[in-house]
């Protein structure tokens, strides 16, 4: 029994959009990533920190779905910036009842658990999303705050609480401060993230900041596989 987090699988399996064309470590990457995924067994949980296909909707995601659905145990999904598939949870599940997709279960202004410990989290915010002027997009923002705190909220008092993020809430040169502030007020023990490719890797923050262990978890960052975190 094994709890997992990995990020940005960047599927594009029943479309035309795959991710070798950026070269690098990237070519190659769904065998690499079949491969590191296989190390997980049917009583994991795996926390998959968004932007998990190109799909537009969800009948264009079917086949990336399939290949995820098909990663053993259960599997926990944040939305991320490019999940434009994304829609209601009762399209979602209904979605994954008519495909025979077992076990997929998003995280969305609600908590799981994983032997006593709470798995929290949302999409977060980045200063990607700022507008032209520096200023947040102040209704989406603060509409992540409250599903951050809804889904810290619905852990209870729950000792060892985790937060699975898409955006980082800091990065070099940047903090959300707002995000940071939920995390250490609510005792969270450690925060995944993910969205960070490339070069921006090295501008990673990871480590212990106010008691909260920070850690990136991008597909292309842990080389195609899963980060055991329990």
């Amino acid at each position: 029994m094994a709890l997992y987090a990995i990020g940005d699988l960047h599927l594009s399996l029943g479309s035309d959009k795959p991710m070798d064309v950026f070269g690098g470590a990237w070519v190659g990457y769904v065998d690499k990533l079949r491969e590191g995924l296989s190390v997980i067994g049917p009583e994991d949980t795996t926390v998959l920190l968004g932007d998990l296909s190109w799909a537009l909707d969800l009948n264009g995601a079917r086949e990336d779905f399939a290949m995820i659905a098909a990663i053993p145990g259960r599997k926990i999904i944040v939305k991320g910036n490019h999940d434009y598939w994304w829609t209601t949870a009762t399209k979602f599940y209904r979605f994954c009842e008519e495909n025979g997709f077992p076990d997929l279960y998003l995280l969305n202004n609600n908590c799981y658990f994983y032997n006593g410990i709470a798995l929290t989290g949302t999409r977060g915010w980045f200063f990607e999303e700022d507008a032209p002027d520096g200023s947040h997009n102040d209704k989406i923002f603060k509409r992540e705050l409250l599903r951050l705190e809804a889904s810290l909220r619905a852990a209870g008092d729950t000792p060892e609480k985790l937060c699975f993020l898409h955006y980082p809430p800091r990065y070099r040169g940047y903090e959300c401060p707002e995000i940071l502030a939920l995390l250490e007020r609510y005792g969270v023990k450690e925060c995944c993230y993910g969205h960070l490719h490339g070069s921006s890797h090295r501008l990673a923050i990871e480590g212990v900041h106010h008691g909260v262990t920070y850690r990136l978890c991008a597909a292309d960052y842990t080389n195609f596989a899963p980060i055991r975190l329990r």
